[in-house]
């Protein structure tokens, strides 16, 4: 098995390809040991000291570092991604589908009136933003619409990127306001 590496914008978070398919729903996140406790992977990738987060999207694994170098943190987790594909064993422990499992997400909001001009954005978010940031090692998500302000959330190796904030306000932003123009800012939640 070979488990390519690709950077991303985040320095802290590093991109991990194993060529075959990781998550075979939702994009998946772990923010904390105890969240990784559905997931032997995950928790194999939290035993690595060091890490602090570990997204699953379709065809990758980021993870994110607190500290400590790429070139020591590396060897341990691509050992630990290896073996649990090589043991054939599920990505969650419970059973649960992986489409039924939505991890730290709430209900969105956004008044029924508004429900076209939201339909519009969850459109544009999910055919041109969601496939760049994906390629980046991340995923974002519409959380909500409110007095023309557009919530998202982002995971992966989009939360807490340096760039992230440029990503929100001069990409996202500007494709929102242009194509809606009831969109006045867009905001991380």
């Amino acid at each position: 098995m070979f488990i390519q590496t690709e950077a991303t914008p985040n320095p802290a978070t590093l991109k991990f390809i194993p060529g075959r398919a990781v998550s075979d729903g939702s994009p998946m996140e772990f923010s904390s040991r105890e969240a990784a406790t559905r997931s032997p992977l995950a928790e194999k990738l939290f035993d690595v000291p060091g890490v602090i987060g570990v997204f699953y999207g379709s065809d990758f694994i980021t993870v994110t570092k607190a500290n400590g170098e790429w070139q020591q943190l590396k060897p341990a987790i691509l050992g630990a991604i290896m073996e649990h594909y090589m043991s054939g064993a599920p990505l969650l422990a419970d059973g649960t589908a992986q489409a039924d499992v939505e991890l730290d997400d709430e209900d969105e909001f956004f008044d029924e009136a508004d429900a076209e001009t939201v339909d519009m954005i969850k459109d544009l978010i999910e055919t041109r933003v969601r496939p760049a940031v994906a390629n980046d090692g991340g995923d974002i998500t519409f959380r909500g619409f409110k007095d023309g302000i557009v919530y998202l959330n982002m995971k992966g190796a989009c939360s807490g990127c340096p760039s992230s904030t440029a990503t929100l306000q001069h990409g996202i932003q500007n494709l929102l306001k242009h194509f809606v123009p009831d969109v006045v800012e867009v905001r991380p939640m």
